[in-house]
């Protein structure tokens, strides 16, 4: 492959990953239009945004700057274990940190 087909297919990568997350991201805007289970405030949609973006854009520097197969596949697991684990505690204070407001 030439530069400009590999730099051609990173790209549309990305805008797969970033097109999921906010796929992802409207899950709970839509679900607060019709039931009231679900009350997200502006402030969770740009924290939950940021994580999503964020993993999103790591995974992709993971995929694009690391050389091996293996290595990719063990540090973006490492980067989507962090956003879970991150996402928990916000969700539910698993840990009991000050980070998730106990």
């Amino acid at each position: 492959m030439n530069a400009k087909t590999n730099s051609n297919l990173g790209n549309k990568r990305f805008m797969f990953l970033i097109s999921a997350a906010a796929l992802v991201l409207s899950v709970p805007f839509i679900a607060m239009q019709f039931t009231n289970e679900v009350k997200w405030s502006l402030f969770d949609f740009i924290v939950m945004g940021i994580l999503l973006f964020g993993t999103a854009s790591i995974i992709e520097f993971i995929l694009r700057y690391v050389k091996t197969t293996t290595s990719r596949m063990i540090l973006s697991g490492i980067a989507f274990i962090v956003f879970l684990l991150i996402w928990a505690e916000l969700a539910v204070g698993i840990f009991g940190t000050p980070f998730a407001g106990n």
